[in-house]
């Protein structure tokens, strides 16, 4: 068992920036898995941001690419989300995964004026 644990989110103005934490009570890395940035904006289906491979290459939606960055710490079963340049569209609820089925309880990021 698993438990993830997300921060860094809250209200930013358009062209504003966010860095969002995603800490594991156990080992989420070197196991044959994915581990994943996903959002659910309102009224959408959650969607996959970024995510970090078995073999430690990163992934991106066109939507966030130049303008996300995903990066993990596996001394401290940490992902991280460096988001710039947000825009309106980028508010929803961002939710980290890890081995498959553990999520996170999601954590708010709003981009509004």
């Amino acid at each position: 068992q698993v438990q993830l644990v997300e921060s860094g989110g809250g209200l930013v103005q358009p062209g504003g920036s966010l860095r969002l934490s995603c800490v594991a009570s156990g080992s989420i890395f070197g196991r044959g898995a994915s581990v994943g940035w996903y959002r659910q904006g309102p009224g959408k289906q959650r969607e996959l941001v970024a995510r970090i491979m078995s073999d430690g290459t990163t992934d991106y939606a066109d939507s966030v690419k130049g303008r996300f960055i995903m990066s993990g710490d596996i001394a401290k079963n940490a992902v991280y989300l460096q988001m710039n340049s947000l825009q309106p569209e980028d508010t929803a609820v961002y939710y980290c995964r890890a081995l498959y089925i553990y999520w996170g309880q999601g954590t708010q990021v709003t981009v509004s004026s």
